[in-house]
């Protein structure tokens, strides 16, 4: 008899395999409790509503009745959508690589009752292919394995759970470095600038971007060129315009501005066809103006609802004349698509993606003179804050509209939410978005993150595992509570940032691919800091006067280190009020903009030239 239990599920993933014949189960004690009563393994499969590998795997086997009852009779079989529950992704991918060095989704794994992987591997073919097994196959030898190799199994199982263990507490425990920096654990300035020298290195002189196939947009990777060129590392944006080049003029980017997920070949053609959220916001804030209003419109057009919040991707996949197609869609002009159905929506609202939609839109918005994109952003906040914060804390990682996930929020929703917040806040100085910030990096900083009862049971929880498409929460954090150390003359915050980024920065300058984002805010944080506020009675960045023409010139440039604040003389005072120090004593002329280190102050600039001058010769 078919038990799949997966109808009533928030997440859209989790509801595509609700009509399997497998008799799926949502992860939980509950599950591994009947895996331990029956004693039998259990089956965790982990992938997304918009993965088309995913799809593929679902019509072949998981739609097959005769492995639906291999599935049942054998294993516990386990669903896991890996943005509704990155904390169960991150450990078990941290397992996977100890078996496939050819790590993604779909994922899967094959765990013992107390949750320790014993064997994992991605997609499986239905019949066997080019020396890979069938996804028959492969539950045929986990069964085996089980039954007659069980002593064997469980002692792996044991020893894999230990080390990943052991890799969580050595990545939490800093060593010392070398260089300027070593009292807090970072590496040197000139480390970190090195690592211009390693990508130069990687760079496709052919046809940009870095390695061979498949190619991503990496956007974490280019802020880290955007910051150090910002810094003074002349190789670096030269660098970061030929792959932003590329970007644009390829298949990588649709017709109406969206960025898919990757191309498939080193020419940066065939792209999978996927549209995620977290590679357009990230794109957001490094985009020169033309390519970052095509992102802003696709996020508008096709990812943001009604009530301003965006949504998680977009399908690579549609239903094109009765069938259902990879790619098809896209490859059409736009007008003609006018009249086919578009590929489907993950419509999951995820608190940390869209903080970094919000944080993309405010820089490219304040950058650009846009005021769209940032009224895109506040409502986009506004809507979280209404659905997903409760008190000022986050409660809620994914909602759609049939719900809120009981997923618990992770350190990616509060780091990416909060420095998305204080983007948003400084460009439109509405303080009461830094303040909702100062919570969430009080929060995060807590260390109070809730841990799911059965990775704490199993000692596999890891955290964070690196990422090469999509800004870390960590790092996130790190930055959020660095600038609320410029803000508020807290030097706690800045101690915490740099206690958070420091080993992974120290790993990032070896290995830039996944640890990037970090070595942004490692060049921040050995740089002396600088404050610059410009209080003008015009609130709308993109209105005519000497007035925006100072606001202008302080968002110009944004290098490592600086905080720049946009305030009105009421709203400098708001800020005073709420315990920003930075802001006390601001409201006094009009207009006015101090550049400060340290917060202590030059005299104050009263129009663009004067202000342009001092942030040159600062």
């Amino acid at each position: 008899m078919n038990d799949n239990r997966l109808g009533t599920a928030v997440s859209p993933y989790l509801r595509l395999h609700a009509d399997n014949p497998v008799d799926w189960r949502e992860w939980g004690p509950a599950a591994f409790a009947e895996a331990r009563e029956r004693d039998v393994p259990v089956l965790v499969s982990i992938g997304y509503a918009t993965c088309h590998w995913c799809h593929v795997m679902a019509r072949e086997s998981f739609a097959d009745p005769e492995i639906a009852e291999l599935l049942r009779r054998d294993f516990v079989a386990v669903k896991v959508d890996r943005e509704e529950r990155p904390d169960v992704d991150a450990s078990t991918m941290a397992a996977a690589a100890a078996f496939t060095e050819q790590l993604g989704w779909p994922l899967t794994a094959f765990m013992t009752p107390d949750a320790h992987v014993f064997f994992a591997g991605t997609y499986s073919p239905p019949t066997p292919v080019g020396g890979h097994p069938s996804f028959r196959q492969v539950l045929a030898a986990v069964v085996d394995a089980w039954h007659d190799r069980r002593a064997e199994v469980d002692a792996n199982a044991t020893a894999l759970a230990g080390a990943i263990r052991q890799g969580a507490v050595d990545a939490a425990t800093p060593e010392g470095a070398d260089g300027a920096g070593a009292d807090q654990g970072l590496p040197s300035v000139d480390a970190v600038h090195g690592v211009v020298d390693t990508l130069l290195q990687a760079e496709d002189t052919v046809y940009g971007g870095f390695g061979g196939a498949p190619k991503f947009p990496s956007a974490p990777l280019l802020e880290f060129l955007a910051d150090a060129g910002a810094d003074g590392v002349a190789a670096a944006h030269p660098l970061l315009e030929r792959s932003l080049r590329v970007i644009a003029s390829s298949e990588l980017t649709d017709a109406d501005g969206g960025v898919f997920r990757y191309a498939t070949q080193r020419d940066w053609g065939v792209p999978h066809y996927e549209r995620m959220l977290y590679d357009n916001a990230g794109l957001l804030a490094i985009a020169p103006r033309d390519q970052a209003r095509g992102i802003a419109d696709f996020l508008r057009d096709t990812l943001r609802r009604p009530d301003g919040a965006f949504v998680a991707a977009q399908d690579s996949e549609s239903t094109i004349d009765g069938r259902r197609v990879e790619g098809e869609w896209y490859r059409r002009p736009l007008a003609d698509r006018v009249a086919l159905a578009p590929p489907p929506l993950d419509d999951q609202v995820l608190t940390g993606w869209n903080g970094l939609a919000i944080r993309g839109l405010a820089i490219a918005g304040a950058r650009h003179g846009d005021d769209e994109m940032i009224a895109l952003a506040r409502s986009a906040a506004d809507a979280l804050i209404a659905g997903h914060l409760r008190d000022g804390h986050v409660a809620v990682r994914s909602s759609t509209p049939r719900g809120s996930s009981s997923a618990p929020p992770t350190i990616e929703d509060i780091g990416l939410f909060a420095e998305g917040l204080l983007e948003l806040a400084v460009v439109t100085g509405e303080v009461a978005y830094a303040e909702t910030a100062r919570t969430l990096v009080d929060d995060g900083l807590s260390g109070t993150l809730a841990v799911d009862p059965v990775l704490a049971a199993s000692g596999t929880a890891t955290g964070e595992q690196p990422q090469t498409a999509m800004r870390s929460g960590t790092v996130a954090l790190a930055n959020a509570a660095l600038t609320l150390a410029a803000l508020t003359g807290v030097e706690d915050y800045r101690t915490a940032a740099a206690s958070l980024i420091a080993d992974r920065a120290r790993t990032g300058v070896g290995r830039p691919l996944g640890h990037a984002d970090a070595l942004g805010v490692a060049l921040a944080l050995q740089r002396p800091s600088r404050e610059v506020v410009v209080v003008t009675s015009t609130e709308s960045p993109g209105a005519v006067g000497s007035a925006v023409a100072m606001r202008r010139a302080a968002v110009t440039e944004r290098r490592p280190g600086t905080v720049t604040v946009l305030v009105t003389p009421e709203q400098a005072r708001a800020w005073a009020t709420a315990n920003f120090a930075l802001l006390e004593s601001r409201d006094a002329l009009d207009p006015a903009a101090y550049v400060c280190h340290d917060r202590v102050c030059a005299l104050p600039a009263r129009d663009a030239d004067e202000l342009a001058a001092q942030l040159t010769s600062a």
